[in-house]
């Protein structure tokens, strides 16, 4: 099955450890954005926007195998590599570990500190769409 969510955040938390600054955050945060793969038109819907974002941000689930998949797209790099940060951690885990398993990595981090409340609200709603999407793939399961 591959990595596992903890491993997942491990990487990150190595990743993020090397930004001494907000700076430094906000660059990796604008590289991971840039690398976040282009969302096709056709899943840049109204019904897959994530309200509270600071930018226009798309983000679409599809289930496959027992295991959630995302992608995204965002109108700004630093809400791009929000996402692309959320989805490295959750992408391709079970619904149960998405709504079970916080990003605790990103308190870890100090990531909420570095960013203004406006880019944390996002970065919460962004995470919030990615358990409701979730449960949306358990729901059926558990009722079969």
């Amino acid at each position: 099955m591959g990595e596992n969510f903890f491993q997942k955040s491990a990487e990150i938390k190595h990743f993020f450890q090397s930004c001494r600054t907000d700076d430094d955050r906000y660059s990796a945060l604008i590289n991971l954005g840039r690398k976040l793969l282009a969302l096709p038109p056709e899943y840049r819907t109204d019904d897959r926007l994530v309200p509270g974002c600071q930018s226009r941000l798309y983000l679409y689930s599809r289930f496959s195998n027992g295991l959630v998949h995302f992608e995204a797209a965002a109108d700004a790099l630093i809400s791009a590599g929000l996402a692309a940060l959320l989805i490295q951690a959750y992408s391709g885990e079970s619904p149960e570990t998405i709504l079970k398993e916080p990003p605790r990595f990103l308190d870890e981090l100090g990531l909420y500190a570095s960013l203004s409340p406006n880019r944390s609200n996002g970065l919460a709603s962004i995470h919030l769409r990615m358990k409701q999407d979730a449960l949306k793939f358990l729901l059926p399961i558990k009722n079969l």
